[in-house]
């Protein structure tokens, strides 16, 4: 247990130290031109550049402490963490690409929002325990963040896109392992059914033989 907490805090720490690199490279070259600019083709990269990308100390400062605490607990509730992050970067950032106001975006609290509403939406479909207490645990500690998703499009297209996506993927593999369920049921049931015609046969086939048996049994005694 304590093995696993030490391997998911180091993924963790290792993505947000390479934050911090790209920011201290930043003052070397200059990083702006990889910034999201919406519905404009030098903007694209930043789809995935974004998160990546701070203005100043202040603003990265002010998310690493949040973006690590709802990177830990990404990791340390879902199968597939690492998936699931590109799949919220990659989404939060393309619909602020299309729905973004035409200025450069910069830093990753467009995925703070996203993470934190995933982690939501995934507590509440999936009603089990772990997911749930890091949902509430988001909501307490970071529920002063969502009072900003009326001032800034990115975190409100990060949030709607991290809860979307949550009750999309979460859904669809339960659909599916409902699925799995009938059909190994099914083939269960085509099994046994299967087993209960060959014994059914042999019961028939035993049956017929009796008479035959008989027969000569008598032949034998009349002799």
């Amino acid at each position: 247990m304590l093995r696993r907490i030490r391997d998911n805090l180091w993924g963790v720490l290792a993505l947000v130290g390479l934050i911090w690199l790209i920011f201290g490279i930043s003052f070397v070259i200059d990083l702006k031109p990889l910034a999201l600019v919406p519905r404009t083709i030098k903007g694209l990269p930043g789809i995935l550049t974004l998160p990546f990308l701070h203005q100043d100390l202040k603003e990265l400062l002010g998310n690493t402490v949040p973006l690590t605490v709802l990177l830990f607990m990404l990791r340390a509730t879902r199968k597939r963490p690492w998936r699931i992050l590109v799949s919220l970067i990659a989404g939060s950032g393309a619909l602020l690409w299309v729905f973004g106001r035409p200025e450069p975006h910069m830093g990753c609290s467009v995925l703070l929002y996203s993470l934190a509403a995933y982690l939501i939406a995934a507590g509440v479909c999936e009603r089990k325990p772990l997911p749930i207490a890091a949902a509430v645990l988001v909501t307490v500690l970071y529920g002063t963040l969502f009072w900003g998703l009326f001032s800034w499009d990115g975190q409100l297209l990060g949030a709607f896109f991290g809860a979307i996506y949550a009750q999309r993927t979460l859904r669809g593999s339960e659909r599916r392992s409902e699925e799995r369920g009938n059909a190994g049921s099914d083939a269960a049931n085509s099994v046994l059914s299967g087993n209960r015609g060959i014994q059914s046969e042999t019961s028939q086939s035993q049956a017929a033989d009796l008479p035959r048996a008989n027969d000569g049994l008598g032949e034998s005694q009349g002799r």
